[in-house]
């Protein structure tokens, strides 16, 4: 039986650290099977013969069927998993199994034992290739089927009170686990159909716009992957045109923070392109992403969004309010305006307006919901 693969690590850990994790691998497996009714039939672990672990099982005639192994797998691998996320809980580890009976009739010992050996990591990385596949056809199938929805989260002027702007927020396949856009942009990421999936979240926020009348503004998340596409301008400009009422002015392109923008060759031309068509640029959970300053002074945005994790709490933090006031000291030297994300308290609130901070959304204003033909400003 083969597990595999260590690929992924040898890519994140010097080669001293990678062979300690193995090594810690090797102790995990043991001491799980140690533990478990297969304890008499281990009979070695290692990692000589692939990039994997390999474990020789002594089986027997009654026991040598595919039910017994799977049902081995099913007992000993999540356990292994639990205890390297003991031992290495920033990582995620998920392992894949591959097996095979080993042979002799026609060969030596060796030779069966290296064949089988190879079968078995042929076996598990066929499992890594379907799982791939199938993550891949879901989200096509989601695709094609523009099987996804919008709901709209207000955003607030602290000036006024009144509604200033919408965030469209995007939901997949409701009543699936995909429903999250967490797990929705995941799946994406994973099967290389970010672009796609993004540009049908674009033309599925035109058609609603264009649906219901909305005279606010409109802001939007996108990845930089899909603003650095070289795709994007011509399928935006695809989009205007069946929607001849779209102003540009309108819409706000949120670029989300948690990537970076380095690399990309077709961004920052393609940032230049939308705003000579009158869009405007906003830099998206600022005080929590990759490089946030830098991409400030880069993009130079027209509004800056500041995430959650500095706003959480601050009527009690001295420091997060520092923080703030720094925040919309750059946004000022920028010509930014400021919108706070994530306000879910009175208190919360009043420390944004005696700083002056543009706009805010969040919980204690409204939940996300359907954008109506009617709606009442927030009062």
């Amino acid at each position: 039986m083969t597990i595999s693969n260590l690929r992924e690590f040898s890519q994140q850990l010097e080669p001293v650290q990678l062979e300690e994790y193995k090594r810690d691998l090797r102790m995990g497996f043991k001491s799980i099977v140690e533990d478990s009714p297969y304890n008499l039939d281990l009979l070695v672990v290692h990692d000589y013969y692939s990039e994997g672990l390999t474990i020789f099982f002594k089986i027997n005639d009654e026991k040598q069927s595919v039910v017994h192994i799977e049902n081995l797998i099913r007992t000993l691998v999540p356990r292994l998993e639990r205890w390297m996320f003991t031992k290495y809980p920033y990582f995620n580890h998920s392992f894949e199994i591959g097996y095979m009976f080993i042979e002799r009739e026609h060969s030596t010992i060796q030779d069966a034992l290296y064949t089988a050996q190879q079968q078995a990591v042929a076996m598990a990385e066929k499992r890594i290739q379907s799982r791939y596949i199938e993550t891949l056809l879901k989200m096509r199938d989601i695709i094609q089927k523009q099987d996804i929805s919008l709901l709209a989260q207000p955003i607030i002027d602290l000036s006024t009170n009144q509604i200033k702007a919408w965030e469209f927020l995007t939901r997949g396949p409701k009543d699936t686990a995909f429903e999250s856009p967490l797990q929705l942009f995941s799946l994406a990421r994973q099967s290389n159909l970010i672009y796609d999936l993004e540009l049908l979240v674009l033309e599925k926020a035109f058609h609603l716009i264009h649906s219901v009348g909305c005279m606010d503004d409109v802001f939007l998340n996108f990845t930089p992957i899909t603003l650095g596409n070289k795709r994007f301008i011509p399928g935006l400009e695809k989009l205007l045109t069946r929607y001849p009422d779209i102003e540009p002015r309108r819409m706000i392109f949120e670029v989300t923070e948690r990537d970076s923008i380095e690399g990309l060759k077709f961004f920052h031309d393609n940032i230049k392109q939308l705003r000579q068509k009158g869009f405007r640029i906003a830099v998206d959970d600022t005080g929590a992403g990759y490089s946030s300053l830098h991409t400030i002074s880069e993009l130079l945005p027209d509004i800056i969004k500041i995430d959650r994790s500095v706003i959480q709490d601050i009527d009690t933090s001295k420091v997060k309010e520092s923080m703030l006031k720094g925040l919309i000291l750059i946004a000022r030297e920028t010509g930014s305006l400021v919108v706070a994300e994530g306000i879910e308290k009175e208190e919360e609130a009043e420390v944004l307006k005696r700083n002056q901070v543009d706009l805010a959304q969040g919980y204690f204003y409204a939940r996300p919901g359907q954008l109506q033909k009617e709606r009442v400003a927030l009062v």
